[in-house]
């Protein structure tokens, strides 16, 4: 059984940053694509960044040169530092791991950009 657990989403001012972690746990091979998603209230769910087993990355136009993801194969886990963070990016992420052809989701954590 596959689980997906995110952290480090909270309440942070414009301009700030925070690092959103996701792990996996249990009987994994190898994870093919990660990536995160976010949707804010009353909109629908979008790809923020993705990242693949050999390293590739793909942002979303209005997280570019702001966001940057990474993963840890070794730890099964993947990271999202998100500076110059502006109240659009509020939202709940959703990390997602796609392992064997399966995607596999986390809970998601909330992030809230205010001042």
């Amino acid at each position: 059984q596959v689980q997906i657990v995110e952290s480090g989403g909270g309440l942070v001012q414009p301009g700030g940053s925070l690092r959103l972690s996701c792990a996996a746990s249990g009987s994994i091979f190898s994870i093919q694509v990660m990536g995160w998603y976010r949707q804010a209230p009353g909109k629908r769910s979008e790809l923020v960044a993705s990242i693949t087993t050999g390293g590739t990355t793909n942002y979303a136009d209005s997280v570019k040169g702001r966001f940057t993801i990474s993963r840890d194969d070794a730890k099964k886990m993947m990271n999202l530092q998100m500076n110059s963070l502006r109240p659009e990016d509020t939202a709940v992420y959703y990390c997602q791991m796609r392992i064997l052809g399966v995607e596999y989701w986390g809970q998601g954590t909330q992030v809230t950009v205010s001042s």
